[in-house]
């Protein structure tokens, strides 16, 4: 027997006496007395229960298994198919010696004996008062009594459907409507949610039936509680009217669209919430919806005429706003519907979707105007962002061939983020999780993710990075100016606007998610566009919660514990922003406070060197007062103890600054030629980065054996330019040559390299301290002893 027909649910009752779903698998008999159910999606073990010769299991509704193990612990096993429950109850009743045309194997072991002795003799069904007016209370009372008992729960169903009981309750149920029995309403109110209660499909296949089903939501509508009636059928007749965007042939189709819709509606609408009950009645109304669902789906996946002509009309210019609405309101549904198909097929629909052309469609309806539109179109994109980012990143990556860079679909999903109208960002957020799924390289795990890996993170730097940053530089364009007229001055293009500041914070979230996952690449873009200083800026808004946003992207940044890194920081007086901002909290102790002096706690522990020497050499004199937290004066000790191993000649080994300036500024050249050619290909994108990852490789890997030493030296601005003469006109010093022939980079072809002054000078150890002790008598001199505040 296959495993499509042993597919199940595993269900639980919880200590609140409430079914909870455990997942979906495949039930066998591992060995001849025992059930093994493991997960379809990863294989785990979802239940493993051995078949006790004394357990009472009981069979229900042709697809339902239940039985309890312990006490207050039961367990159900909702099969999709009759075969399947049929098979296993067959080696249920094989082990216990019983036969297997009965429903239950034992004596349910929670009942008294005194209520075994008023049930019926096995075989007899249940008597059921006539289906009158005056009888209705007694019936009533009926149903709520056997809801306790399975055994009594069963011989009801039983009754019920052998007699055709239910179709004359309905027909009861219209004439009492006609002549006013409120009454008698209530007490119908009363017996059809029983009969729910009772949980049989075979019920359910009657009750929702399309003669029935709104006479049933009629019987719902007279609650006892309520003054007035509800008006469930009117809502469902008049406001929610079925729209066939393209016509449905198939009246099989049509019909169990339209059940569904109503099934759905009792259950999540008219029925109270399920945690009011003593037990949860209602699993095999969820499967009833699930199965219904399911055929709906593959039903509506075989009928490609029809899915063609909905792609057709829904990529149509001509075709009108509503119905184009209407037609992505449709896909939403089917997407959704798709959900409740197992893996197998799930992936067969969503390639049936790609072949059609839905990502193409999304990017037409995604750049419109309409709210609504765009919306059901962000919900489509990501069922296919969840099931499969590789086909997404396999489609986004065949655009530039054919497309500017404002119509490519990436791009149009950051558009929407940004331009999002909600006040709370409700759809940006959302956006922004389907991005980062995207840029992830965690699920880049098909066999060619490397490659997937680099080609897609080059494209999407170079197509996309500059209209995700755009806020951010557009918010901090003003930083230079402002800095210039007094570091004092709150930054004005600081964004005040709270859904702005929200936005910024959104873009820094992903953009520190970029610095911890892409390495290169999000390196690459920070020290070619100054990017940090940009974001820094952030620390002057008043709203605290992006102040923090951007100091965390720092703190991510100097993580990394890269030199890269750390010696642009250095280089463009980074480390200023935060500290004024830690001067300008004062002595409020708080988040913003906390994370600041963690941020400088990180680099002391870490022993940051390069870090550790820029902030004592700069900034300790207006440090050394706060002494609540001894973090300012750990970094102070660290730093003599660098300079007392210097002193000594311990550390021996010494950085090559013309090699690192080199490569860096080859780096940056390379980059900047390739923006220079907008049209450039990925491939030489590619090989650039190749080149440079490699080269880098090698300097971090050499790094962590040789320390570099550092002289302390004053604040300075931070600015890339690649002339040497212009270094070496500032500075009056050549960097000493290189200690490994090895490490020297060569120079770009057709480019004379002349002397390139370091990031950090390493002169000998005479020099260095007679320089050392000059600076620090010239900063005793100059610097006073407190600096409420900071300025470059």
């Amino acid at each position: 027997m296959s495993d499509t027909r042993r597919r199940v649910k595993v269900y639980t009752l919880n200590e609140e006496r409430q079914w909870e779903d455990r997942g979906t698998g495949h039930v066998c008999c591992s060995e001849p007395d025992s059930l093994t159910v493991t997960g379809e999606a990863d294989g785990s073990l979802l239940l493993e229960s051995k078949i006790n010769p004394d357990t009472a299991y009981q069979k229900q509704q042709d697809t339902l298994i239940v039985w309890s193990e312990a006490e207050n612990y039961d367990l159900a096993l909702s099969f999709q198919e009759k075969a399947g429950c049929d098979e296993i109850w067959e080696k249920i009743c094989q082990v216990q010696g019983k036969d297997p045309s009965v429903e239950i194997t034992q004596d349910p072991v929670d009942e008294s004996e005194e209520e075994r002795l008023e049930e019926p003799e096995p075989g007899h069904l249940l008597e059921l008062p006539l289906c009158e007016p005056e009888r209705l209370e007694e019936l009533a009372e009926l149903v709520t009594s056997v809801l306790p008992s399975p055994v009594r729960r069963e011989k009801l169903a039983l009754a019920l459907l052998t007699s055709g009981y239910i179709r004359k309750l309905l027909l009861l149920f219209r004439a009492s409507e006609e002549a006013g029995d409120r009454q008698g309403l209530q007490h119908l109110y009363q017996i059809v949610r029983g009969l729910l209660f009772l949980n049989k499909a075979t019920l359910f296949e009657v009750m929702f039936a399309d003669d029935c089903i709104m006479d049933v939501v009629g019987c719902l509508e007279y609650e006892p509680a309520l003054l007035q009636p509800k008006r469930h059928r009117e809502f469902l007749t008049k406001t929610a009217r079925f729209r066939e965007v393209i016509p449905i042939t198939d009246s099989e189709l049509r019909q169990k669209i339209h059940q569904t819709y109503r099934v759905q509606y009792i259950q999540d609408i008219i029925l109270p919430t399920q945690s009011v009950f003593e037990d949860n009645f209602l699993s095999t109304l969820s499967s009833f919806i699930f199965y219904n669902k399911v055929d709906i789906v593959s039903m509506l996946q075989e009928d490609e005429k029809f899915l063609t002509e909905v792609f057709a009309q829904l990529t149509d210019e001509s075709t009108e706003d509503t119905k184009r609405r209407e037609l992505v309101n449709f896909f939403k549904e089917f997407c959704a519907f798709s959900q409740t198909l197992q893996p197998q097929s799930r992936d067969t629909f969503f390639k049936t979707l790609a072949n059609l052309g839905i990502l193409p469609a999304l990017e037409i309806v995604m750049g419109m105007d309409d709210v609504q539109v765009k919306a059901a179109a962000t919900d489509i994109f990501s069922y296919l962002v969840e099931f499969s980012p590789s086909m997404v990143r396999e489609f986004v990556m065949q655009e530039p061939q054919q497309a500017d860079d404002d119509v490519l679909l990436i791009n149009v999903v950051i558009k929407q983020m940004i331009c999002d109208s909600d006040p709370e960002l409700g759809g940006a957020v959302q956006l922004m999780g389907l991005l980062r799924t995207l840029i992830d390289p965690e699920n880049m795990l098909a066999p060619a993710s490397k490659t997937e890996k680099s080609e897609f993170l080059t494209f999407f730097y170079k197509y996309c990075m500059h209209v995700l940053t755009a806020p951010l530089l557009a918010n901090t364009a003003e930083e230079d100016r402002d800095l210039t007229e007094g570091a004092a001055k709150v930054n004005p293009v600081c964004p005040d606007n709270f859904q702005t500041a929200q936005l910024l914070a959104l873009i820094l979230e992903l953009l520190t998610f970029c610095v911890e996952h892409h390495a290169y690449h999000i390196k690459n873009y920070i020290m070619t566009r100054d990017l940090l200083r940009r974001v820094l800026t952030l620390m002057n808004s008043k709203h605290t919660f992006l102040a923090l946003c951007a100091l965390r992207f720092m703190r991510r940044i100097i993580g990394l514990k890269d030199e890269y890194y750390n010696r642009y920081i250095v280089k463009g007086n980074l480390i200023e922003p935060v500290i004024n901002a830690l001067l300008d909290n004062g002595t409020r102790y708080n988040l913003l406070n906390s994370a600041i002096i963690e941020l400088f706690e990180f680099i002391r522990v870490e022993d940051i060197k390069s870090l550790i020497a820029h902030i004592v050499d700069n900034f300790y004199t207006a440090l050394e007062s706060i002494e609540y937290v001894q973090t300012f004066k750990g970094l102070k000790g660290r730093y003599e103890q660098e300079k007392e191993r210097q002193s000594r000649g311990l550390s021996r080994y010494r950085r090559d600054a013309r090699s690192f300036e080199d490569d860096e500024d080859m780096w940056l050249n390379e980059d900047e030629e390739e923006e220079d050619v907008p049209d450039a290909g990925l491939d030489k994108g590619k090989s650039d980065y190749g080149k440079f990852m490699e080269s880098e490789k090698v300097k971090e890997s050499q790094d962590k054996e040789n320390q570099p030493k550092r002289t302390a030296s004053g604040s300075f601005k931070f600015t890339f330019s690649h002339s040497a003469a212009a270094a070496n006109t500032t500075n009056g010093s050549k960097p000493p040559p290189s200690t490994s022939s090895s490490r020297a980079a060569a120079p770009p072809p057709g480019q004379a390299r002349t002397g390139l002054v370091g990031l950090v000078d390493y002169p000998d150890d005479e020099d260095e301290d007679e320089e050392e002790e000059e600076e620090e008598e010239a900063d005793e001199e100059q610097s006073p002893r407190k600096r409420p505040r900071l300025s470059s």
